[in-house]
């Protein structure tokens, strides 16, 4: 005799009925939470809502939320769901301007998040709360004077000219196929670690550099690291679960150890860079003693995290607009062909010497990258979190606390309303005349408001520098394994071409032209 019936098969049928019904129930309880408000949502499956795509690796996260935002269009915002989780969309300008300006005061978290015992990963200024957030960005913002930007330049020249050497080792007066990325994100690694930690990392020199590894193993994105992101920045409640890690586990420990060394060979030397390491360590001298300071300590983990923070963003991004320019610039001879002019003008005026000044006021160069940044932002999307309840302007919607709140960045860079014929490369799009017809806030590559990204100057600084350096001799086109157009890698949480971006590089002679 079974518990229910006389079958202990026909039981076991009833019980797991019973529980995929309790489940479904339980997964779509709050499905229709936005139409019942009067708000368009697409239609969610049971249990996974709207990411069966991007869950599968079929999508990238940024296209699932362009997507969003392309089937809503004419509305002001909009609602989706992750599993259970309702999700809210903006898309109207001005409500982009409070969310990320006039009422930052209720947005001012983002809604991704390692978990908080992923020190590394969560208490880095790019992913740490309020309160903490708010006084460390303050303690960081010095870094990026304009006097120490001009400190650092004089430490990229050198890196510079490594890129200069290696591409001249390459025998490049026939064109060769090179790996763009590759060859970008080494170079800009090289870079980080010169200006912000004082290391010659050598990545150039060899692509086994260790630090150069970790970097690709960070944003190597094979099922399992993709899926770690996907959790950190669409499902953060589950990383205690899962165990998900910011800069993932081995990468967490080389960095750990690294930046250790790095301080306190720094301390025990006296000497002074007036780089990112000097800052942490007069902060920790100044603060340490200061304990918890709203969820952060200027020791430990927390304090490393700000220059692991610093080394991915400082390489990853720039690398990425490098080489998407160079990709853009070589399916669009013409334009290539006016940089080049400008940049060699300019040095022409300069005696040959590339400066500080020069780099930061180029304006077809800034055109051009503004451009790229327009196609290919390092990441394509914000995301922010409410925390209180909050009435819309204009509006009887009221949007409850704790509501993720997202903001799709290509959407809005690739709508034809803002920018026509969006699919073209069009660096005239950013005359100063073209950029006072568009509206505010429907262009904003490294992010708007108190958040914006910290490193922004710098990381202009690094791509502009490395674009220059390139096209002063050399020349891209494109090659049998260019992809055109770009097919973006649908694991990758950044911006980030499949497969590479091969290119034919040669050297640019006076006979050739």
């Amino acid at each position: 005799m079974a518990l229910i019936t006389p079958y202990w098969g026909l039981d076991g049928l009833i019980l797991f009925s019973s529980l995929m019904i309790t489940a479904y129930m339980y997964m779509t309880r709050k499905f229709k939470y936005w139409s019942k408000r009067g708000i368009m949502e697409i239609p969610p499956t049971p249990f996974i809502g709207n990411f069966t795509e991007c869950l599968m690796m079929k999508k990238t996260a940024a296209d699932f939320v362009k997507d969003l935002y392309n089937m809503s269009k004419g509305l002001p915002y909009m609602g989706f769901y992750i599993f259970d989780k309702p999700f809210f969309l903006v898309r109207d300008p001005e409500l982009v301007k409070h969310i990320l300006v006039k009422d930052f005061n209720v947005f001012n978290d983002r809604y991704a998040s390692p978990n908080v015992t992923d020190r590394l990963g969560y208490a880095g200024v790019f992913q740490i709360k309020n309160p903490a957030w708010k006084i460390l960005r303050a303690k960081l913002t010095p870094i990026f004077t304009t006097g120490k930007l001009k400190r650092m330049f004089d430490l990229m020249l050198v890196v510079a000219d490594d890129l200069d050497n290696h591409l001249e080792a390459l025998n490049l007066s026939t064109p060769k196929e090179v790996e763009m990325k590759e060859l970008c994100a080494s170079f800009t690694t090289d870079m980080i670690g010169s200006t912000a930690f004082g290391l010659r990392v050598n990545s150039l020199q060899d692509p086994k550099a260790p630090f150069r590894e970790v970097g690709r193993q960070i944003f190597g994105y094979d099922f399992f690291r993709g899926m770690e992101f996907l959790i950190i920045f669409f499902m953060p409640h589950l990383t205690k679960y899962t165990g998900a890690k910011f800069f993932g586990k081995e990468p967490s420990k080389f960095l750990r150890t690294v930046f250790w060394d790095v301080i306190n060979d720094r301390i025990a030397s006296g000497q002074k860079r007036h780089d990112l390491i000097d800052l942490l360590i007069d902060l920790k001298v100044k603060h340490e003693a200061d304990g918890d300071l709203g969820g952060f300590r200027f020791s430990g983990d927390d304090l490393v995290a700000q220059a692991a923070v610093f080394f991915t963003g400082g390489f990853e991004t720039s690398s990425t607009t490098m080489s998407f320019t160079l990709y853009e610039l070589a399916l669009n001879m013409e334009i290539q062909r006016t940089l080049r002019k400008e940049i060699l003008d300019a040095l022409e005026e300069s005696g040959g010497k590339i400066t500080y000044e020069m780099i930061t006021s180029l304006p077809y160069l800034d055109m051009v990258v503004s451009e790229t940044l327009r196609m290919y932002p390092p990441l394509g999307f914000l995301d922010r979190v409410s925390n209180a309840e909050y009435k819309v302007p204009n509006s009887d919607l009221v949007i409850e606390k704790g509501t993720p709140v997202y903001i799709s960045m290509i959407g809005m860079h690739y709508d034809p309303e803002y920018f026509p014929e969006p699919n073209k490369f069009d660096p005239d799009r950013f005359t100063d005349e073209n950029k006072q017809k568009r509206p505010n806030f429907v262009y904003f590559p490294f992010g708007e408001g108190p958040h914006i990204c910290i490193g922004l100057r710098l990381g202009l600084m690094q791509s502009k520098l490395g674009i220059v350096q390139f096209l002063r001799k050399f020349e891209v086109s494109p090659c049998e394994k260019t992809r055109i157009p770009m097919v973006l890698d649908p694991k990758g949480i950044t911006t980030t071409a499949l497969g590479g971006i091969y290119l034919n590089v040669r050297k640019i002679t006076s006979e050739a032209g």
